[in-house]
């Protein structure tokens, strides 16, 4: 058994049989739309974002699975808030709001790529790029909210997300 392994980036839920999957795939002999269809099935939640997609073929049988990537930080606040960009000043002007649910939803996703012990620390991790990228949490500026999970405002929240 020889497994080829292929990297794509991909629309959440629109990728295609055209550039660059089809020409990638073509020449393995294998049926090139079941695979998008699933890469659009495993990606549907993420419409429309850049995801990293990894599509594994087993040479032999011309049996594929398929593989998502974690999205950035970034992008998984941009989906939940539906901006495109952070703020040019983030300290100043701010992009937009998460709630903290929101905000835990995200940790949970993230949790597997990042190296937080636990879900504080995870939340505390993308409170990080929400101050950078200008977005608050609960009408909180994101340093705000730092300080009140330090302080244990968060905790009965962050237990049940645990």
């Amino acid at each position: 058994m020889v497994e080829k392994t292929f990297n794509f980036i991909v629309n959440g839920g629109k990728a295609t049989g055209g550039p660059p999957i089809g020409p990638a795939l073509g020449p393995m002999g294998v049926n090139i739309m079941a695979i998008v269809n699933k890469i659009n099935e495993e990606t549907a939640e993420y419409d429309g974002l850049p995801v990293p997609v990894d599509v594994i073929i087993d040479t032999d049988t011309r049996a594929f699975s398929v593989k998502v990537g974690m999205l950035t930080t970034f992008a998984l606040i941009s989906q939940a808030t539906g901006i495109d960009k952070g703020s040019g000043e983030p300290n100043t002007n701010f992009a937009a709001d998460l709630s903290f649910d929101q905000l835990i939803g995200i940790a949970k996703k993230k949790r597997e790529g990042i190296y937080a012990v636990g879900m504080k620390a995870a939340v505390r991790e993308i409170l990080g790029t929400c101050q950078s990228a200008g977005v608050t949490v609960d009408s909180r500026h994101a340093k705000e909210v730092q300080d009140a999970i330090l302080a244990g405002e968060y905790d009965e929240q962050l237990a049940k997300a645990e």
